[in-house]
């Protein structure tokens, strides 16, 4: 393959969907359901996190009785997963993107924050499933993002080392992961000129105005 770069890997929330405001609005009703005052400034900081771990944090806040932990966290993602299905949550142009890159002979994978059982969703709401050779959920590593592991994870079971592998992401905990990683990292904006991407190697506001030949 004539490219420095063997595969792209993509987060999920914020590049594949704009599921942001959707893990907003279901962990406002979940855990508003359970007592929980859920405030803007909190929600701030638990956008980047795991589920698990956004759970631990509004019941450090605000404990809650007769719902365990677990329990709690899997009503969010089942709230989640609902808006994703019934929601217009698209990013343009992602899709064709990813069909350009699979074109160039690029491997394709996904490293996210989010549950492992979130993702089928949300691939086949884009209809971008089969075009994913590998996804990995920070579920199964010992920390979510900023923690590289996800990225190592995905460059490992896509057979590519690492420093071979761009990144595309949204939030700089996310990017902060892909630098850890050892990988060049792609800032997608999406439009958003608040978005920090002072670490990234590239940016993208929108996919159908980048030349991935900047990749090579």
């Amino acid at each position: 393959m004539n490219i420095k770069h063997k595969a792209v890997i993509f987060d999920m929330d914020g590049v594949i969907i704009d599921s942001e405001r959707l893990w907003k609005q279901a962990e406002k009703e979940i855990f508003s359901s359970l007592g929980v005052m859920v405030t803007d400034e909190y929600s701030e900081i638990t956008k980047s996190m795991t589920t698990s771990d956004v759970t631990g944090f509004w019941f450090d806040k605000f404990p809650w009785q007769n719902v365990s932990l677990d329990n709690a966290e899997q009503m969010v993602i089942s709230r989640v997963t609902q808006l994703i299905d019934t929601e217009n949550c698209e990013i343009n142009g992602v899709k064709e993107f990813i069909e350009n890159l699979k074109a160039r002979n690029y491997k394709i994978g996904m490293a996210t924050n989010s549950p492992n059982s979130i993702i089928p969703t949300v691939l086949n709401k884009i209809d971008a499933l089969h075009l994913f050779d590998t996804i990995s959920s920070a579920e199964f590593e010992a920390n979510g993002k900023p923690d590289p592991a996800i990225y190592l994870t995905t460059a490992k079971k896509l057979s590519v080392n690492a420093i071979n592998c761009v990144a595309i992401e949204d939030s700089y905990s996310g990017m902060l992961a892909a630098k850890k990683a050892g990988m060049k990292v792609v800032a997608f904006t999406n439009g958003n000129t608040e978005i920090n991407f002072d670490i990234a190697d590239y940016k993208i506001d929108w996919f159908k105005d980048f030349d991935i030949n900047q990749l090579n």
